[in-house]
């Protein structure tokens, strides 16, 4: 098994309607720049695949070490439509932190 998410940051989830934002923010300066390269859009793009998300959008926050994705479409209709247990998907950091990242990187 590979490195997780899990191993190198801690996560946080909002909402926005049937939007999501997940920060996620890396304990140590190597953290951060593995989750930098590794925890591309694309990745957790296909992580979010099976709820509905939609294209996810990656922001840098390099002052904080911090990655922030916003996924859209992935709230089943967001807190007031939802019949989801979790409807503002605070548990989606969960899902986050969970994501196994490539055994190999890219050197830049």
């Amino acid at each position: 098994m590979g490195i997780l998410v899990y191993d190198l940051a801690h996560a946080r989830a909002g909402d926005k309607g049937n939007t999501s934002s997940i920060a996620v923010i890396a304990y140590e300066e190597d953290s951060w720049r593995l989750l930098r390269q590794a925890l591309t859009a694309e990745l957790v793009e296909q992580a979010f695949a099976h709820l509905g998300a939609g294209k996810v959008r990656r922001y840098e926050i390099e002052s904080l070490r911090a990655l922030n994705f916003v996924i859209p479409n992935v709230l089943s209709g967001g807190v007031t439509r939802s019949l989801r247990l979790d409807p503002h998907g605070k548990s989606l950091s969960s899902l986050m932190l969970g994501i196994e990242l490539p055994a190999s990187q890219p050197q830049s």
